[in-house]
């Protein structure tokens, strides 16, 4: 995906979400560290700037929430957490920039449950590379892409909310 196509899938997965919640009322985005934030960030942009609504936002790091946290590293890196808004009763918009095996978004939904209860948790992925080990799926996803195990996808977005690219490495 070139920055051109990113930009389009984030403004098409933004407007199912508005479409699927009926607007943007009691709704709350939280991206996953870290590139799940930035692609949150520009979702979160777009709903606001359609809707001219203000929607909550926050950051999830879900190092210590993962069953593998140990396998990947003996000392994660521990991020902030930054969720400024009550999430009981809210429409969860948990954002990722790719889905893969389902671990991190399991781990996400048991951080967010620590923060309250939403009414539901939707799941909106950038890339979805198959290959799920837990019966996990997006509700909203940007591009969907079958690739080999030992391939990685990198997505490289900048902060700034504009360009990017969605890389296949071997």
């Amino acid at each position: 995906m070139a920055a051109q196509d990113i930009d389009l899938a984030i403004q098409r997965i933004a407007l199912q979400i508005l479409e699927k919640n009926h607007g943007a009322d009691r709704m709350a985005i939280v991206g996953i560290y870290t590139c799940g934030v930035y692609v949150a960030k520009r979702i979160h942009a777009f709903i606001e700037s359609q809707t001219k609504s203000v929607v909550p936002f926050g950051a999830l790091d879900i190092n210590l929430y993962r069953d593998d946290w140990s396998l990947i590293s003996q000392n994660p890196i521990v991020k902030t957490t930054e969720i400024a808004f009550d999430v009981d009763n809210t429409n969860l918009i948990l954002v990722d920039d790719v889905i893969f095996t389902g671990r991190t978004i399991r781990a996400a939904m048991d951080a967010i449950m620590d923060y309250g209860r939403p009414e539901t948790i939707q799941l909106a992925a950038l890339v979805d590379r198959g290959g799920r080990e837990l019966p996990i799926q997006p509700d909203f996803t940007g591009m969907v892409t079958g690739i080999q195990d030992k391939e990685r996808i990198n997505v490289v977005l900048s902060e700034t909310g504009t360009g990017g690219e969605v890389i296949i490495e071997s």
